[in-house]
């Protein structure tokens, strides 16, 4: 037997194995076009104080870190998010907004190997750029959602919550962020008493003590019911109440359109990285007990790395998880579309939003690429900005048009828009 084997954590694939993880590459790379993101490849080495600002005293403590010939100290990355602000806050920071980013590639941390768990691994990453409102942070629900179905891994759900609950109720008790670190690693290992007992060895209120202990123990499938919950439990706290009410936004959204997306909302859920300031979540399918990813919205990163304030939401994909998973339901699927049309759905104000994310998901079950107007812009500002970003067509959603089950198509080229009825959109458009 030879001595030379792969290092500890570090993985061959063979054929099948590679074909299953450029498979799922390719799906990713599909979703991202069908959704409007872009491909972007970023260096395997970054700054290592890149990398471990805000990352989370256990990430940084598993980084591979080093000091190269030059004396610089870089490390390998260990997620993308941060060299995707270090570019927004840079190279791109005149980039029309939103800003839609996809990679994809491997990332290392000295975790201790295990089923799920390797030193060298593989995301699939998005990140919506530019954006504060609800329906960007819907969209990542929705394109993570729709990753999983067309990888054939049915019934998804979501564990969702919210930094911001959390932050909130520590802000307002006066706790500073390094102590708040603290206790959200605890936090995210489910270590609920240990962080209730750091809180009061900080000297926080009974108040507090009693408030954080009720809303971690808040949780269900009920979103709705939850939610009510929450706020009842948070009522005292402002910037709490307005996360619940955030949140209640994106569930909403996300809840409305045609996938109808199944969530497990838990108020004390928590995930190890410092930057997340919103909503945060976590997919899963039945039978695999490992999460398959992770993400959420971080509105301060990109101005951390010197840029200007800049809102983002984001998600990473575990392809090898994505890959076990698959393994274990012995399921694959191909997944192939045309890259002809460049559609944008602009809904006419907030009550058509949800209609909008329905027309959007018709679409793409076409294999039409589609992105929903989520600036909160004019409908006369969404078509200069859809111009700009060289859109095909537009589909307009108004309230009289769509009493009559219709909508404005507009061909962005020609400059020419027609009334359509909803049931010949798809043929319409492939028709140009």
């Amino acid at each position: 037997m030879s001595k030379f084997q792969p290092v500890r954590g570090m993985r061959d694939f063979l054929a099948e194995e590679a074909k299953t993880m450029r498979h799922i590459e390719q799906t990713a790379r599909e979703i991202a076009r069908l959704y409007g993101y872009e491909e972007i490849i970023t260096p395997v080495v970054e700054s290592y104080e890149l990398l471990a600002a805000k990352a989370g005293e256990e990430m940084r403590h598993r980084m591979y870190a080093f000091e190269d010939l030059g004396g610089r100290k870089v490390a390998l990355r260990a997620e993308f998010t941060p060299s995707v602000a270090r570019l927004v806050a840079t190279t791109l920071k005149r980039a029309s907004k939103p800003l839609k980013l996809f990679c994809t590639g491997s990332l290392y941390r000295y975790d201790e190997p295990q089923y799920g768990r390797f030193r060298e691994f593989w995301q699939a990453n998005y990140e919506l750029i530019g954006s504060t409102r609800p329906e960007a942070d819907a969209e990542i629900l929705s394109l993570s959602y729709d990753l999983k179905e067309k990888l054939g891994l049915r019934n998804c759900y979501f564990k969702i919550g919210h930094v911001g609950i959390l932050r909130g109720i520590l802000t307002q008790e006066n706790i500073i962020e390094e102590q708040q670190n603290q206790i959200m690693q605890l936090l995210d290992k489910k270590q609920w008493n240990d962080a209730l007992a750091v809180l009061q060895e900080l000297g926080a209120s009974q108040k507090c003590t009693k408030t954080m202990k009720n809303i971690l123990e808040t949780q269900g499938k009920d979103v709705s019911k939850v939610l009510k919950r929450a706020k009842e439990i948070v009522k005292d706290y402002e910037s709490a109440v307005a996360a619940v009410d955030n949140l209640r936004g994106i569930v909403d959204l996300a809840q409305e359109g045609e996938a109808k997306i199944e969530l497990l909302a838990e108020m004390g859920f928590a995930r190890g990285l410092e930057y997340y300031t919103g909503m945060i979540f976590e997919p899963y399918v039945p039978d695999f007990e490992t999460a398959l990813g992770g993400g959420g919205r971080y509105d301060k990163l990109v101005e951390l790395f010197g840029g200007e304030p800049t809102p983002a939401v984001g998600v990473a994909h575990g392809m090898d998880r994505l890959a076990l998973a698959m393994e274990k339901i012995k399921k694959t699927i191909k997944f192939l579309a045309s890259d002809k049309e460049r559609v944008i759905v602009i809904p006419i104000g907030e009550k058509l939003i949800a209609k909008a994310l329905e027309l959007s998901s018709m679409l793409r079950k076409a294999g039409i690429s589609v992105e929903v107007e989520v600036m909160g812009h004019t409908v006369s500002k969404a078509l200069q900005n859809a111009s700009k970003r060289g859109f095909t067509d537009a589909v307009i959603v108004g309230a009289e048009e769509l009493k009559k089950d219709k909508v404005v198509l507009r061909d962005m080229e020609k400059r020419e828009q027609k009334t359509v009825e909803i049931k010949h959109l798809v043929n319409e458009i492939l028709r140009d």
